[in-house]
C-alpha cells in the first residue's frame, strides 16, 4: 500500500525513494537531476546548444536562397546595339524576342533563364511556394520520426545530408518544372533541422534558460540570413554556383560535427533507455566540473504507467489528438503560427518589391535579426511569453501598414537604377521585419513549453508546418506585389496582427517545468490551477 502511495507521489511531484534488493533508490525527473547535479545551464550545455543550433545556417540558406536565385534582374538593355522602344512603365513585354538581354546575363537567375516575366511571371513564385509545401510535409513526417523512433540527433543529421544532396541536385535542374521539383526536396529534406535542432537545444537545460537557449537557434539562423548576400553576391552571374556551393556546408556539418553532439536524454528516458540517458547527464555534469552524482539516483520515467490489473508497467503511447486539452491548444498555435509564418516568410521575400538595392537591403533585414535575437533572450528571462508574442506580432503588423505611406511616390523601375531608394520605407519595414522575427522565435519557444516531452517535437512540427503553409502562399503574394505594393503591405500588416490577438486564448509558460507525458501534464496543470484558485481565495478573504 505504501509503496504504491510512493508510485502516485511520484507519479505527481517526479521525487521518490524506491526499495529494492539492492537497496534505496533515489528516483528523480530530468528537471530535478538537472538543477540539483547537472546544473541549470554549464559549460557542456552552452557548447551543446551552439553546436545544435549551428545546423540553422542551413535551414536559413534552403528557405532564403530563392531572394537571389529567382529574382528579377534589376535591368536589361537592347542587344547588339539594335533600337527596342519598351512598352508601358519600361516593360519588356512588347519586344520582339532577341531584340534585348539582361544586364546581368541570362544565367544570372532563373527568372532571367527561363523568361519567368510576362505572362509566364507567376511561374517564378512557384518554385518558393512548393520549397515551403515539402517542408510542410517533411515537418510532419521529421516531427513523428524525431519523437519516436529516430531520435533529435539523428533526424538533424538525416536532414543535413538530404539537403546536401538536394542543393546539389537543384543546381542542374533542366527547366522551371525540374526546378520547382528539388526545391519541393529540399524544403521536405531540410524540415528536419529546425524543429528537431530547437528541441534538441532546450531540453538539455534548467527551466530558467529555456528561452535563451532556444533563441541561440535563431541567432544562427540570422547568421545564414546575413551571410546569404555574401555568398550571392560573387555568385550573381550564375545562380547554379550559388547552390553548388550550398550543398557542401551541411554535408560536412553532418559528418565532421554532429557526431560529438549528444542525444536528447529527455528523449532517451521516454523510450525506455534510463541508462543512456543518466550517463548523458553525468557527462554533461562532468564538463560543467559536477562529480557529485549519488550512487542510488535513477531516473523517473513518467511514461511507464503501472497497469492496475495486471501489475505490470507498460510504456503507454498517448496521442495529442485525442486529449481534448493538448488538441485544443495546438489548434490555437497553429493558427497563431500560420499567420506569423506568412508575414516572416513574406515580409523577407517581398524585399525585392521594396524601393531599394536588393544586396543592400536583404543585409539590413538580416542585421535587423540581431537585435531581434538579443531582445528576445533578454526579455524572455523576465517576461511572459504570451504578451511579448503579441506586442511583437502587433509591432510587425503596424510596421507594414506604415510602408505604404512611404512608398508613395517612389517607383520600383526608378529604385533600380541607382544604389539609393526609399530610406523611410526601409527603416519602416526593417522594425516590422525585427517584430516578425521576434514574434517567429518566441512562438516556437513558446510552442515547446506548452507540450511534454512525448509529443514535443511533434507539436513543433505541427507548427513549423502552419508556418510553412503561410509561408507557401507568401511568394504568390509577393509576385501580385511587384503590381501592386500596397496590397501586400496591408495583407502582412493585418494577418501579424490577428496572430497577436489569438494569443489571448493560450496559457502562459514561464517558469512552469518541462513535463514528460500529456497525463503527467494535465494532472500537474489541474493542480496548479486548484492551488492557484485557492490562493486567490485566501488572498480575496484578506
Amino acid at each position: 500500500m505504501e509503496k504504491d502511495q510512493s508510485e502516485e507521489s511520484h507519479g505527481r511531484r517526479g521525487t521518490t525513494l524506491v526499495e529494492s534488493e539492492e537497496g534505496t533508490k533515489l528516483e528523480l525527473t530530468v528537471d530535478e537531476v538537472v538543477e540539483a547535479y547537472v546544473g541549470s545551464l554549464g559549460l557542456s550545455q552552452i557548447l551543446h546548444v551552439l553546436v545544435v543550433s549551428f545546423a540553422w545556417i542551413f535551414d536559413a540558406h534552403s528557405t532564403l536562397v530563392t531572394i537571389f536565385s529567382d529574382a528579377q534582374p534589376p535591368s536589361w538593355r537592347c542587344k547588339n546595339g539594335v533600337y527596342c522602344a519598351a512598352g508601358h512603365g519600361g516593360s519588356v513585354c512588347g519586344l520582339v524576342p532577341g531584340s534585348w538581354e539582361w544586364v546581368g546575363g541570362d544565367r544570372s537567375s532563373t527568372v532571367a533563364e527561363w523568361g519567368l516575366i510576362c505572362d509566364r511571371k507567376f511561374l517564378a513564385a512557384v518554385p518558393a511556394s512548393v520549397n515551403f509545401l515539402g517542408s510542410l510535409l517533411g515537418s510532419a513526417i521529421f516531427g513523428h520520426l524525431a519523437d519516436t523512433w529516430l531520435g533529435r540527433k539523428r533526424a538533424v543529421m538525416i536532414s543535413c545530408i538530404l539537403t546536401s544532396i538536394t542543393f546539389f541536385a537543384t543546381s542542374y535542374s533542366p527547366n522551371i518544372y525540374a526546378y520547382a521539383f528539388f526545391r519541393f526536396a529540399t524544403g521536405f529534406a531540410r524540415s528536419g533541422i529546425g524543429i528537431s535542432c530547437i528541441v534538441l537545444a532546450t531540453e538539455s537545460v534548467g527551466r530558467k534558460w529555456r528561452g535563451q537557449a532556444g533563441q541561440y537557434s535563431f541567432f544562427f539562423y540570422t547568421i545564414g540570413f546575413l551571410s546569404l548576400p555574401l555568398l550571392a553576391y560573387p555568385t550573381r552571374t550564375n545562380w547554379r554556383n550559388l547552390y553548388k556551393f550550398l550543398s557542401i556546408l551541411p554535408l560536412g556539418y553532418a559528418i565532421i560535427i554532429l557526431p560529438w553532439v549528444s542525444e536528447s536524454p529527455r528523449w532517451l528516458l521516454i523510450r525506455g533507455r534510463s541508462k543512456d540517458a543518466l550517463k548523458v547527464l553525468k557527462y554533461f555534469a562532468k564538463i560543467n566540473g559536477k562529480d557529485e552524482f549519488p550512487q542510488n539516483l535513477t531516473l523517473a520515467n513518467p511514461s511507464e504507467l503501472k497497469d492496475e490489473e495486471s501489475g505490470t508497467i507498460s510504456n503507454k503511447r498517448e496521442n495529442l489528438w485525442t486529449t481534448k486539452w493538448a488538441a485544443k491548444r495546438m489548434v490555437l498555435v497553429m493558427i497563431a503560427g500560420l499567420g506569423v509564418g506568412f508575414v516572416y516568410y513574406g515580409v523577407q521575400l517581398n524585399m525585392g518589391n521594396l524601393n531599394f538595392n536588393l544586396y543592400v537591403s536583404v543585409a539590413i533585414n538580416a542585421v535587423m535579426e540581431i537585435p531581434a535575437v538579443f531582445a528576445g533572450s533578454f526579455l524572455l528571462g523576465f517576461s511572459k511569453r504570451r504578451l511579448l508574442f503579441s506586442v511583437s506580432s502587433y509591432v510587425a503588423g503596424v510596421s507594414c501598414i506604415l510602408c505604404l505611406i512611404f512608398s508613395r511616390g517612389y517607383s520600383n523601375s526608378k529604385a533600380r537604377d541607382k544604389f539609393g531608394g526609399n530610406w523611410g520605407q526601409l527603416i519602416v519595414e526593417a522594425v516590422g521585419f525585427m517584430g516578425s522575427s521576434l514574434a517567429y522565435d518566441i512562438l516556437y519557444i513558446y510552442c515547446v513549453e506548452l507540450f511534454p516531452t512525448n509529443v514535443r517535437n511533434f507539436a513543433v512540427s505541427m507548427l513549423r508546418q502552419t508556418a510553412m503553409l503561410g509561408g507557401s502562399v507568401a511568394p504568390l503574394l509577393v509576385v501580385v506585389g511587384r503590381l501592386s505594393p500596397s496590397l501586400s503591405f496591408i495583407v502582412f500588416g493585418v494577418l501579424s496582427i490577428a496572430s497577436g490577438v489569438l494569443s489571448i486564448w493560450i496559457p502562459e509558460t514561464r517558469n512552469a517545468p518541462l513535463y514528460e507525458t500529456l497525463k503527467q501534464q494535465e494532472e500537474m496543470e489541474a493542480l496548479n490551477h486548484v492551488s492557484n484558485g485557492h490562493s486567490k481565495c485566501l488572498e480575496f478573504g484578506k
